[in-house]
């Protein structure tokens, strides 16, 4: 591969003729941004090993960090992982959709997508347009989040080049993503499962499919990691630019806003109150509706950042359902300023 400041990175539309130009770009090992439901994935062959490589070279994503294989089909699933009973009724459950299964890998899979680890994550992505991709492939994609190693993650096609233009092939433009935050990850190997990554299935939707479900706690990092257990729980993520400050009510917004020193960005619930003046504001949605929060919650992060502000008040919602996802993303975010 050639350095990623070299490439020219094409802008692809939606239309048959584009996808089907993407996927024989995968097919000769090169590296393809695609929308799914959840975020925008950088996409490249997951059984070649040149081709995963091209991945952490354009993210600057380190070795120990593993990647997420997306599937479109059953004989793909097969061709990557093995299968148990209680995986299977977590894939009739909640397949396609956001959930990423850590199942024991096959042969097929190269070291370097599961840090030499013995679990993949897998999932099927319910966006129409990856499984259209993924099928006119033909093959398996691993497809991290399309994004600098430890920068906000992207919601449209314009995040992507923010972070990936001249570093990768091509981007399909698909629009806005719809669930604004990244795939639950699971491994339903033990008893109870463990809950990697919180996301839009969350543990009170699979626990009466899989059973009791457990909340993993990351270490305390004093060196850099061999290896980590599983996508998405590194602690350097999602982080925008500015130094992100967390808050947790209005009257604790409005306290910050009086005492930070520097150039405010805020990311204002609807119906939140704030002294008018030289404060940047993206406004956001009710801090009671997680989900409409998911979805704007990067982007917002993003526009900040775009006009310079130095700090980023944020509140954080109820840890509940997709409230907890925010709240994981926000608070990796906050460790990484």
């Amino acid at each position: 591969m050639s350095r990623p400041d070299e490439h020219t990175t094409l802008r692809l539309s939606t239309s048959p003729q584009d996808i089907a130009r993407a996927a024989e770009i995968l097919r000769n090992g090169g590296t393809v941004a695609f929308p799914t439901e959840t975020v925008y994935g950088l996409g490249a062959n997951a059984l070649d090993p040149n081709a995963v490589a091209n991945i952490f070279l354009a993210k600057d994503r380190p070795h120990w960090d593993p990647l997420i294989v997306h599937v479109s089909n059953r004989a793909m699933l097969d061709e990557v992982a093995t299968v148990s009973e209680r995986a299977e009724r977590l894939i009739k459950a909640f397949w396609p959709g956001p959930l990423t299964l850590l199942l024991p890998r096959t042969e097929k899979i190269p070291d370097a997508v599961t840090a030499n680890r013995p679990l993949v994550g897998v999932r099927m992505p319910a966006h129409p347009l990856a499984h259209a991709l993924l099928e006119a492939t033909g093959l398996p994609l691993a497809a991290p989040s399309a994004n600098r190693f430890g920068h906000t993650s992207p919601t449209t096609a314009a995040h992507v080049l923010q972070d990936l233009d001249h570093r990768i092939d091509a981007v399909i433009d698909g629009g806005a993503t719809s669930v604004g935050v990244e795939s639950t990850v699971l491994d339903p190997n033990p008893s109870p499962m463990i809950l990697y990554r919180p996301g839009a299935i969350t543990p009170a939707m699979l626990e009466p499919i899989g059973g009791p479900v457990t909340t993993y706690t990351a270490p305390q990092q004093t060196t850099t990691p061999q290896s980590l257990p599983s996508p998405g729980v590194g602690i350097r993520h999602y982080a925008p630019r500015a130094h992100l400050i967390l808050v947790d009510s209005e009257a604790d917004l409005n306290s910050h806003l009086a005492t930070t020193e520097g150039r405010i960005g805020v990311m204002l619930p609807s119906g939140w109150i704030i002294p008018t003046g030289h404060t940047e504001v993206f406004p956001w949605s009710s801090i009671e509706d997680p989900t409409t929060l998911a979805q704007t919650l990067f982007a917002g992060l993003r526009d900040l950042d775009a006009r310079g502000v130095t700090a980023i008040l944020c509140p954080l919602p109820k840890p509940e359902g997709l409230g907890l996802a925010i709240r994981d993303r926000l608070k990796k975010a906050a460790k990484t300023n």
